[in-house]
């Protein structure tokens, strides 16, 4: 039997060659070599990069028989998802294989800001020494508000407990009981702002989180703050940084990631640069030979399962091995489903159930659930959600999920709902279906209305008192702001004036948080979502 070529196009560790044994021909390449690469690609079926190597449609189209790219760490800068996907061909990376060095750098560059290390460094090689001038503050007795918990941020708190500090956390989607283990009490951001000496920041990047951290938030700080950015370049607007740290709003900073990297690309990151009371690192939070080498070893193991046809738990586009072709199409259905039920519901459910209605009901659906839970957790949590760790995540965070099959329908063929019940007993309900020869993604039912929409990439969801030019009113405003309206459906709980309305827009691109509050309190609208997804 040919064994499978597995190309490697970086240097990875022993560990991960060894992963292979002698089931796969294992090849070297140097990666950054385009030509090079391009040739030794075409007879490989496996390949696996770091950070250097550039895997675009180019490289796929070179590879005729390419099952699966693995890139060992995080994130996925480098890999063209998209092109990937059309060309049939799996992406596999290593999601939680830094999140101990993450924490441990978060500690790291909080000591380093209120030691004032970085300038203390460069003062002695200055030839200087400077001890009055760099005199810093004890960690002990401290408040310390960790703004995002879950996986890292949680890890950072166990690392701070024995500092003796006092413990905050923020996260709509937190687990109080989970906090509380930790020691850490759960305050709404500007509560944290105002009581924290010490901000360290572990959120996702996404359009609500991203400038999470701004001018009206170092408003509440104290003097005496310091802030921490090792998650993602964004989350704190760095020109309101800048304004809080020139001025002596806030004491210090440390940043380990920036809106643009390097920071001197960006003309409002590069300002960062000319302040004293700010510590700098260029993009640490992975870099231990111990991330790299668990990196490495994961992705080989997820790759000798995808060479094998079984399910791969890391896949990040193609939900690979042992699903039932009939329940397959329904895969990313489910996973954008839980995303938009993340969106509409703001916060963790308590209970999920996941129900498939119809036909495929008799089928072994298990990967709706998994990727349903992919897409719940997709925007909540830092690090990359598997099929194997968003169960984890969900347990984590004391939510108990169900999965529930019924093999009738009434409207359609095949549905899938997620219906969550939320700590006020509030519950929130999406369904979906897949319609037609292409399997369209169709919406079709939000908050209980019935609908029969384009599950689209970008969505504005929006519940109202019907009454009279109400749709003129949104209409206009989404004109005057360039966005153009692709489609919609207006559904009515009831027949009267009066009676709750519903409307999904299918919107050519996104709107931010911000145009979506002030559209809906322009109309009085009881809620307004502005939703984007992605698969």
């Amino acid at each position: 039997m040919t064994r499978p070529v597995v190309l490697l196009a970086e240097e990875l560790s022993p560990a991960t060659i060894e992963v292979f044994g002698d089931d796969a021909d294992v090849r070297h390449v140097d990666g950054t070599d385009r030509g090079a690469l391009l040739e030794a690609v075409a007879d490989a079926d496996a390949l696996l990069v770091r950070s250097a190597t550039q895997v675009d449609a180019e490289v796929y189209a070179a590879a005729k028989q390419l099952k699966v790219v693995a890139r060992a760490g995080v994130g996925l800068d480098n890999v063209d998802v998209p092109a990937a996907t059309s060309a049939g061909v799996m992406v596999i990376n290593a999601p939680t294989s830094n999140i101990t060095s993450a924490a441990e750098l978060a500690v790291a560059l909080i000591l380093a800001s209120m030691r004032n290390l970085g300038r203390a460094d460069a003062s002695v090689k200055a030839g200087k020494w400077e001890r009055k001038q760099l005199s810093g503050v004890e960690l002990l007795g401290k408040t310390v508000g960790v703004v995002g918990f879950g996986r890292i941020g949680q890890l950072v708190a166990e690392r701070l407990a024995p500092f003796g500090v006092e413990l905050l956390a923020y996260d709509p989607y937190v687990n109080h009981t989970r906090a509380a283990e930790l020691g850490a009490r759960v305050v709404e951001l500007d509560e944290l702002m105002r009581e924290a000496d010490v901000v360290t920041v572990h959120m996702p990047k996404t359009p609500e989180t991203t400038g999470l951290i701004g001018a009206e938030q170092f408003a509440l700080a104290k003097p005496s703050l310091h802030v921490v950015n090792a998650a993602r370049g964004g989350l704190i607007d760095e020109e309101a940084l800048y304004e809080a740290l020139s001025s002596g709003r806030i004491a210090g900073a440390a940043l380990d990631v920036y809106s643009s990297e390097p920071p001197a690309a960006s003309e409002t990151a590069k300002r960062l640069l000319e302040l004293e009371n700010i510590t700098l690192t260029p993009h640490l939070g992975a870099s231990t030979a111990e991330a790299q080498e668990k990196a490495g070893v994961a992705v080989a193991k997820s790759v000798r399962l995808a060479l094998a046809g079984e399910l791969v738990p890391d896949a990040v586009n193609v939900a690979g091995g042992a699903i039932d072709d009939v329940v397959r199409p329904g895969v990313a259905l489910a996973d954008r489903l839980g995303q938009l039920f993340t969106t509409l519901a703001g916060e963790s459910p308590e209970l999920l159930d996941i129900e498939v209605h119809g036909e495929i009901a008799s089928r072994d659906v298990t990967a709706l659930k998994l990727s349903a839970l992919r897409g719940v957790f997709r925007s909540v949590v830092t690090e990359q959600v598997s099929y194997v760790n968003a169960p984890v995540l969900a347990e984590e965070r004391g939510i108990t999920v169900q999965l529930v099959t019924d093999e009738s329908t009434e409207r359609f063929r095949n549905v899938i709902t997620l219906r969550g019940t939320l700590r006020d007993s509030t519950v929130v309900t999406v369904s979906g279906t897949l319609s037609g020869v292409d399997q369209e993604h169709k919406l079709t039912e939000v908050f209980g209305h019935a609908l029969d929409v384009p599950l689209s990439d970008h969505l504005l969801i929006i519940r109202y008192e019907d009454g009279p030019g109400l749709i003129g009113q949104y209409g206009l405003r989404l004109g005057e702001a360039g966005v153009n309206i692709a489609g919609m459906q207006v559904s009515r709980a009831g027949s009267s004036r009066g009676a709750e309305a519903l409307v999904v827009l299918d919107l050519d691109e996104s709107v931010d948080r911000e145009f979506a509050e002030e559209l809906g309190a322009a109309i009085d609208a009881r809620s307004i979502h502005a939703v984007d997804l992605v698969y």
